[in-house]
This record gives C-alpha cells, sequence and structure tokens, in this order.
C-alpha cells in the first residue's frame, strides 16, 4: 500500500504542468480566442449593430459570467473595497475596457480582421515602453538583451505605422467577387474610410498597452484578480450604457435582431471578454505585462487565417 501511495504521489508530480508552460497555454488559448473575435465582429458589424449597444450588452454578459466567480472564490483574500480602489477601477475600466473597445470596433467597422490583427503587433513595443518608464521592466542598453529589446521596440512600431499609413496591392485573393460569403464586406467597401479605421485601431492598441501595464501595480494593493476585472466590467458597462442611452436615441438600435447577433453578442461576451479578461490578469499578475504583449503576433497569424477562411478577405502588401 505504501509503494502505491508513493508511486501515485510520484505519478502526480510528473504529470504536473510547469507554472511557464501554464502562462504559454493561457496565452495561446487567449489568442485564439480573440482571434476568432476579429472575425465574430466583423459578422456583427455587417449585420448592422449598433457601434455602442454592441458592447454594453457584451460586458453586461461578461460581468454576470466574471462576478459569481470572484464573489464566491475570493471571500477570503478580496481586501476592503475603498474609494481609492474604486476610483482606479473606474479608470482602468473606461480605458482598459470602453475606450479599448469604444476604438476597436470603430477600427474595425472602418477596415478588415486581419488589419485590425496586424496593427495590435504595436502593443508589446508601447506596454514595453510604458512598462520601462514606470520601471516595471529593466532596460540595460550597455548589453546584448537590452539593445535586442530597443531594436525590437523599434522595428514593431515601425511595422505598425506602415500598416496603419499604407495600404498596398492585393497580393491575394481567395475568392472571386460572385463567391465571396454574403457577409464579407470589408474595410475597402465603400463609405469606409480606411484611415480613420487605422487611427481608430492605434488607439485601441495604446488603450491596450495602458491597461496590461496598469493592472501590474493595482494587483499588488488588491490581489483578488477576478473581484477586480468584475469592477472594472462593472464600470464599462456603466459607461457604455450611458453613452448608449446618449447617442443611440432609436429603440430598434437596441433590439437584438436575430439569432446570429445573439451568437456574436456571446461569444464576444463570454469568450472575448470574460475568458480573455480572466486570462489576461492572471497572466499579468503570474508573468508580467510584458509577457502578455509578447503573445500578440501570434493572433494576427490566427485572424487572417479564419477570416481568410470564412471571410474571403483578401491579403494586401501592408
Amino acid at each position: 500500500m505504501a509503494e502505491a501511495g508513493s508511486g501515485l504521489a510520484s505519478a502526480t508530480r510528473t504529470c504536473r504542468v510547469p507554472e511557464r508552460a501554464k502562462l504559454h497555454i493561457a496565452m495561446t488559448i487567449f489568442q485564439l480566442g480573440y482571434a476568432v473575435n476579429h472575425v465574430i465582429m466583423r459578422v456583427a458589424l455587417n449585420m448592422g449593430v449598433s457601434k455602442l449597444v454592441f458592447p454594453f450588452y457584451r460586458n453586461i454578459l461578461a460581468l454576470l459570467a466574471l462576478a459569481p466567480s470572484a464573489y464566491f472564490l475570493e471571500k477570503k483574500k478580496r481586501p476592503a473595497l475603498t474609494i481609492s480602489f474604486l476610483i482606479q477601477f473606474f479608470f482602468l475600466g473606461f480605458i482598459g475596457i470602453t475606450l479599448n473597445q469604444g476604438f476597436y470596433i470603430f477600427g474595425l467597422d472602418n477596415t478588415s480582421p486581419s488589419l485590425a490583427s496586424a496593427t495590435e503587433n504595436s502593443v508589446p513595443a508601447v506596454t514595453f515602453i510604458m512598462a520601462a518608464l514606470l520601471r516595471m521592466e529593466q532596460v540595460h542598453l550597455d548589453r546584448k538583451d537590452g539593445i535586442v529589446k530597443v531594436l525590437g521596440t523599434i522595428a514593431s512600431v515601425a511595422g505598425a505605422l506602415v500598416i496603419t499609413l499604407y495600404k498596398g496591392p492585393t497580393v491575394y485573393t481567395p475568392n472571386s467577387p460572385s463567391n465571396k460569403p454574403h457577409f464579407s464586406s470589408l474595410g475597402d467597401a465603400e463609405g469606409k474610410n480606411w484611415t480613420i479605421g487605422c487611427l481608430c485601431l492605434v488607439g485601441h492598441s495604446l488603450c491596450w498597452s495602458s491597461w496590461i501595464v496598469l493592472q501590474a501595480p493595482v494587483l499588488k494593493k488588491y490581489p483578488a484578480r477576478l473581484s477586480f476585472v468584475s469592477y472594472a466590467c462593472f464600470f464599462a458597462v456603466l459607461q457604455f450604457g450611458a453613452i448608449a442611452a446618449t447617442i443611440e436615441r432609436d429603440l430598434r438600435s437596441w433590439q437584438v435582431h436575430s439569432g446570429s447577433e445573439v451568437f456574436t453578442i456571446f461569444y464576444a461576451g463570454l469568450v472575448a471578454s470574460a475568458m480573455v479578461f480572466a486570462i489576461q490578469i492572471y497572466v499579468v499578475d503570474r508573468g508580467g505585462p510584458l509577457f502578455v504583449s509578447m503573445y500578440l503576433p501570434l493572433q494576427t497569424l490566427l485572424a487572417a487565417l479564419i477570416a481568410t477562411v470564412t471571410l474571403g478577405e483578401e491579403f494586401y502588401l501592408g
């Protein structure tokens, strides 16, 4: 019996996933979920959903998914709620969710899923710069690794600027126009402004970088991760609700007209918000802000492949 117990304990230790591997697995799932979201959001916009009401519904679902878990799982480690924490949660919700998603949905409406994902490749560079300025990331210019970090940052920013300011010729068209899916009109359609869309996506990337970096110092004082993100999501719901109620006066904009719209809202709320928020804050806490942002190029590849298969999206040189 003792030998059997010892063997079982040894097997359990052998099967344990290293902490670093958990972070890599979590970020891979994160990027896959968000890559699919680029296409889901494009489809939702093509169905005519309101760009203000949609994120309001999306974040209500995210809050409903996160809040119960936060309440029951973090009872013992949740610090007392203070005015200072509430103010921080309010502004983090405003920057990381309201502005972030607002810029994103207006940017995507004028461009394409592949471009939206590609523009986010500036997030690692911006995150690195912010983390370095806040002394959360060390930069040693007298060492090779420090020089590589700086050169990588410059290359990342330059690439994002090229994507933003230059729309090159088409290098690959997966389908003829007559064979394209009916929901595949993208940023080059009539009434779309590629430049404005790209600028909105740059704003989205800046907000996302800020959201990643600013989570780390708050988590040191407020270690209840799910509670923290639930409060931020709660304030985002209030902010989106107030903005949408002010601008969207037509009641038809608040109505969900089809099962497809219901699916897009549920995916965006439960996967691209609730799941992604939970994974992101977990990895920020365990691996740091830069670890989160460095996985974004994987999302670009996944989004391009998914958009090509499902939307018949063209590839551009730039």
